[in-house]
């Protein structure tokens, strides 16, 4: 079984873009938090460190992580039959519009109906019912479209409306695996900003490997 979150982190107070407030003696950093408008959809290429050091953290229980960080991987054909490929992530607070929709409103309509698209997402977490209901219904539409989703964890799977709406995402299509820890590695190096002086290489976290089996087998007794 996936080993649960360490008291001390699970109960310590998170702050709106994830991390724990310490340090707020520090006037700069102080500043920082106050800036931050409190539920926006931010956008870019590469996300701090320390946001995928927790957010993307594959424990069983995720307390304190009111985030869905979704990193994504857009690949083309043109009418040439040559591929592109762009990426970039969304992250949202789980008040508004999550990062799945986001990717939809934001991404999608700038797509050619005339070009096939596979895309890729990294999500720290599965949908919820309604991310799982707009996913379906896209997909329905937008015919040129292939979705494969790896998450980090399963979001609240014991529930029978999250299954439910997991099945239905395989039923429409959409591919969904748990990640392993090559996949974690791949978003450290694509998608995690290399901070000078710090280590580029990947360092796994303690049971990483357990706790993706344990997240696999839930996932293929949901879906089978």
């Amino acid at each position: 079984m996936a080993q649960k979150e360490e008291a001390a982190e699970a109960s310590a107070p998170a702050s709106q873009n994830g991390e724990e407030l310490e340090n707020l003696d520090d006037p700069e950093k102080l500043k920082e938090l106050i800036q931050l408008p409190p539920f926006e959809i931010v956008t870019g290429e590469r996300l701090p460190v320390n946001y995928f050091k927790f957010q993307f953290r594959n424990v069983e229980y995720s307390s304190g992580r009111n985030k869905t960080f979704l990193c994504y991987v857009i690949e083309v054909q043109d009418k040439g039959g040559q591929v592109q490929a762009s990426r970039g992530y969304l992250e949202d607070e789980h008040a508004t519009a999550h990062a799945e929709e986001a990717f939809f409103n934001k991404i999608v309509p700038t797509f050619d109906a005339a070009l096939r698209y596979n895309v890729t997402w990294y999500v720290s977490s599965s949908p919820c019912v309604a991310c799982a209901d707009r996913i379906v219904k896209t997909l329905s539409k937008t015919k040129n479209l292939r979705l494969l989703i790896l998450v980090g964890r399963l979001f609240m799977w014991e529930e029978p409306e999250i299954q439910a709406a997991l099945k239905k995402l395989k039923e429409a299509g959409c591919r969904l695996r748990i990640m392993k820890p090559q996949d974690f590695e791949y978003i450290w190096q694509n998608f995690v900003e290399q901070e000078e002086g710090e280590s580029k290489t990947f360092e796994p976290w303690e049971d990483i490997q357990e706790n993706f089996l344990y997240y696999e087998e839930k996932l293929a007794d949901i879906l089978k």
